[in-house]
């Protein structure tokens, strides 16, 4: 899956000029947490979101003031402007941030998730030839996941390639089971042998429990004895 497959393309937009006020109304409206902002030409100049709106002195939110020496010793002049103009900014183009990260509408599932953890981010605009088309949310991915549940029949499931699928899933793994330490009955498997720590144990179940067909799965494993010292 892709960009284009799971993005939203009804998208809510700003415009730089717009009022703080206006762009509050928008995220309240639409139950939405941020939105591109988007120049006269369609290009998307930047993103708002309720990070921005913050620290405001109509609602007495701004930064709290520090004395004066301390300011001088802790803030440069160009930092407290940039904070001054955060709180007191009129226009959408004074609070909004200017370095926008966005996706193309063929980016895969894998590099969005891998995007929105690295940088942080609960949206990303997606664009195609420089114009907005939609947006990726990680609610979109959230959903995405949801369909993607697969439905289960166990009945044309047979014993041994459940036990194969389970070996299969834990291939490569340093924590995984050798063949003979799975053996699966009935659509329940059965696991033996020797783990260290419960994480382990968490990734062996989720390892077997994940094959579809899979109806329970019981454990033997055991611990390693651990001999005092002398």
């Amino acid at each position: 899956m892709r960009a284009l497959d799971i993005m939203t393309p009804s998208v809510v937009t700003a415009t730089p000029d717009m009022t703080i006020y206006d762009a509050a109304k928008l995220f309240v409206d639409n139950h939405i947490g941020g939105m591109p902002v988007v120049n006269a030409d369609g290009q998307v100049v930047g993103i708002i979101s309720h990070t921005d709106l913050l620290h405001r002195v109509e609602n007495d939110t701004r930064h709290q003031e520090r004395p004066w020496w301390l300011e001088f010793l802790l803030s440069s002049p160009r930092e407290q402007a940039a904070r001054y103009v955060k709180e007191h900014g009129h226009v959408v183009g004074d609070v909004m941030c200017t370095h926008v990260i966005s996706i193309s509408d063929d980016t895969p599932l894998k590099q969005i998730a891998d995007l929105m953890e690295r940088r942080h981010l609960k949206r990303v605009p997606v664009l195609k030839d420089g114009r907005l088309v939609g947006i990726v949310t990680r609610s979109n991915l959230i959903r995405a996941l949801a369909s993607v549940a697969p439905a289960v029949d166990a009945a044309s499931y047979d014993d041994a390639s459940l036990r194969d699928a389970i070996v299969e899933q834990m291939h490569g793994q340093r924590w995984g089971l050798p063949k003979q330490g799975v053996l699966v009955k009935d659509g329940v498997a059965h696991l033996w042998g020797v783990i260290e720590s419960e994480e382990e144990k968490r990734a062996i179940q989720i390892a077997a429990a994940r094959v579809p067909g899979i109806k329970r799965v019981e454990f033997h494993l055991e611990t390693p004895s651990v001999i005092p010292s002398l």
